[in-house]
């Protein structure tokens, strides 16, 4: 940008700025100033088109919150029409003598034209439309806007708790969660103002009707008294002049009431209000049928006005009769379109090649039909977004990039149903229903929902299917509301997490030492191939993510692998050595930043005959008796409900020679428990003894 273009920028930005301040100071002189009857017309007008302009925006907004300067816009054009009012007040009792004409001619205009030569009228006019305005209009928009803020005020924590677990299952990113964030404080913000907004148009209506006794009564007074007008000139004067003053306020009152009304009415849709209103009043030709009968058999009763009812009905009879022609124009061509067969593949030649043989696909996702929608972003699906962002997710936090998931129909299951397939083997399968949403129990709700009960497929909880307009009582009430494609994403996420060894391999390896080459070239030349194999450090990597420990660290995994590969291959003894490297990060994704780490132990003698066994015979893993087994395994589950009880989580600290044995085998029948050897545990923190396993009891330390 040029200097004298920057200058501009900056001229126009200070002008700009100014422009509420010179509007407020130019209100507050017209309420002392004496203005001339040229300036009260301008003023007039210009009211009357500020309130068109904002009727005609709120109508084409695609969304309450994207005219949230609207309660502003309200209050500014309520003091400006008050001051219009003390304006004109002071021009026609102090010129209403001189004529009709005194104010400007768009008042002498607005009076003439109600007034019609009887005044009685006129008043009677202003009067209905005072009332229409107070009584009905802002009324009902502000009853509306208090029931909105209250309501958006009540749903706020369970909208929040929905962002802050579509951001969890990495659905989102931070940015787009604090942009909904700030979305749900606007929407109570934008409510609430408007509540507050109304309350100015009611009092607006209320100083109407008072001045416009004012100017009467006391136009009468001066004009008989101070000017010696007779009776009939006076009331003619001053009744025209304060009917007309009072039109040119009240309709753009009326109108700018209007606009609040539909702007507190409208449901949050990414349509405009005359989109809304054709598609949903005009969708459906039943009940403009059935209308259009009503009204033409009205038509043919004796002395009703035939002409215009039968009129109406044909005419309602002809729109729905249209209506339903264009549907039935679209059934048949998606009818149409679903029956045309698929061409067939033109006879091949050639001879068999690898190409024709295909391969699983690493991560697939099988929908039903019901569930294509889902998928198509043309149908407004958001699925596949969703699964990107699990990827994303998962990357970030295990390591490595995670394999492209391949989504495809199978007919063969049921139609809302949906298989998760790692390697071509299915990992878990559920049903979701499209055209509803979940709401899950956290754990504490405040009521119950109507719907169709069934459970969280990923955690096991207690849920129910809901419709989508139950969705803010939902979380009114404590539930937890996601849609099907959240749920699809957050299953997938979940099994992906437990599987995550199964998903990486030698590519995934190789792309992450060629990463770390990048940053540390000399490390990761003398690891591989000089030192150990590729397969070695790949089933290494795989023992780390399969015990839940993510491989952001790779510097630190491959200088280990590095210092202790010389002595050894094998693949155990390197993990273990990798696990005392990363003995920091797995002390802090059992127990955060606490500096005393709760412990489980086991008996010396149960301890010793472990190690025995692991040493006499350590490719059949742990040879125990049975039932000593058994009774080990029971007493620990106790410890782990103990726990968990109490907030804490269980941890088995044992000797290094056992950890990994051990850890395999309670991995299934202990799930929730940690297995540490004595050298994981960081040299700063401290170790509690909370239980201690063997013999016959479980002993308190």
């Amino acid at each position: 940008m040029s200097y004298s273009a920057a200058i501009a920028n900056s001229r126009f930005q200070l002008m700009s700025g100014l422009g509420i301040p010179v509007l407020l100071v130019s209100m507050l002189a017209m309420m002392v100033l004496p203005l001339p009857p040229f300036l009260l017309d301008m003023f007039f007008t210009f009211n009357i088109a500020l309130s068109i302009v904002v009727l005609l925006v709120v109508i084409y907004t695609t969304r309450p919150l994207d005219f949230d300067v609207f309660p502003t816009v309200l209050l500014a054009a309520t003091l400006l029409r008050l001051a219009m009012n003390v304006a004109s007040t002071r021009v026609v009792l102090l010129e209403g003598h001189t004529g009709t004409s005194a104010a400007g001619n768009v008042i002498q205009s607005f009076g003439e034209f109600v007034v019609g030569g009887n005044y009685a009228v006129g008043l009677v006019v202003f009067a209905v439309l005072t009332i229409i305005n107070f009584v009905v209009v802002t009324k009902g928009a502000g009853r509306i806007s208090e029931v909105n803020a209250r309501f958006t005020l009540d749903a706020m924590p369970g909208k929040q708790m929905a962002v802050d677990a579509d951001l969890n299952s990495g659905l989102i990113t931070q940015e787009e969660a604090r942009a909904r964030r700030q979305e749900i404080a606007g929407e109570a913000d934008f409510y609430g103002s408007m509540d507050g907004a109304s309350k100015f148009i009611r009092g607006d209506a209320v100083a109407g009707i008072m001045i416009l006794f004012i100017n009467i009564i006391f136009g009468l007074a001066i004009g008989m008294v101070q000017h010696d007008l007779d009776f009939d000139s006076a009331l003619q004067n001053y009744t025209l002049l304060t009917i007309g003053d009072g039109l040119v306020a009240q309709i753009p009152s009326l109108v700018l009431s209007t606009a609040a009304a539909v702007a507190v009415t409208r449901v949050s849709a990414a349509r405009d209000m005359g989109q809304q209103v054709i598609g949903q009043m005009m969708g459906k030709p039943r009940p403009i049928a059935i209308t259009a009968g009503i009204i033409g058999s009205l038509g043919l009763i004796p002395g009703m006005p035939n002409l215009v009812f039968i009129t109406l009905g044909l005419i309602f009879g002809g729109a729905a009769w249209l209506i339903a022609q264009k549907q039935e124009q679209q059934r048949l061509a998606e009818l149409q379109q679903e029956q045309q067969p698929e061409p067939e593949p033109e006879p091949q030649q050639t001879d068999l090649s690898w190409d024709d043989v295909p391969m699983v696909d690493v991560i697939g996702l099988e929908v039903g039909y019901r569930l294509i929608p889902l998928v198509d972003k043309d149908q407004g699906g958001m699925l596949m977004s969703r699964v990107k962002g699990v990827r994303r997710k998962l990357s970030q936090e295990l390591g490595f990039l995670i394999q492209p998931v391949h989504i495809r129909d199978n007919l063969e299951l049921a139609p809302n149903a949906y298989r998760i397939t790692m390697m071509g083997v299915p990992l878990g399968e559920s049903e979701v229903h499209p055209d509803k949403e979940l709401a899950i129990n956290p754990g504490q709700v405040y009521g119950e929902l109507q719907g169709i009960d069934t459970k969280d497929p990923t955690f096991g909880l207690p849920a129910v299917w809901i419709d989508p307009a139950l969705r803010d009582e939902a979380q009114t009430l404590g539930y937890t509301v996601v849609d099907s494609s959240t749920v699809i994403a957050t299953h997938m996420s979940h099994l992906l997490h437990q599987h995550a060894h199964e998903l990486l391999g030698h590519e995934e390896v190789q792309q992450l030492l060629d990463l770390l080459a990048k940053s540390s070239p000399k490390l990761v030349e003398d690891l591989v191939p000089k030192l150990l194999p590729l397969g070695v450090v790949v089933k290494v990597l795989q023992n780390i993510l399969e015990e839940g420990i993510p491989i952001r660290d790779m510097r630190t995994i491959a200088e280990t692998l590095a210092e202790h590969g010389v002595n050894s291959q094998n693949t155990d003894v390197l993990t273990a050595h990798v696990r005392t490297a990363l003995r920091r990060q797995i002390y802090q994704h059992i127990n955060g930043m606490d500096q005393e780490l709760a412990v489980i132990t086991l008996n010396p003698e149960l301890e010793q005959i472990l190690m025995q066994s692991a040493q006499t015979a350590p490719e059949q893993g742990l040879g125990i008796e049975p039932g000593l087994a058994e009774q080990m395994i029971r007493e620990l589950n106790q410890c782990v409900q103990q726990q968990e009880a109490n907030g804490k989580a269980a941890v088995l600290l044992v000797q290094p020679g056992i950890r990994a044995t051990l850890a395999r085998l309670l991995r299934s029948l202990a799930p929730n428990l940690h297995v540490l050897a004595y050298n994981e545990v960081p040299d700063s923190k401290q170790i509690k003894i909370v239980a201690a396993v063997g013999g016959q009891n479980t002993q308190a330390a």
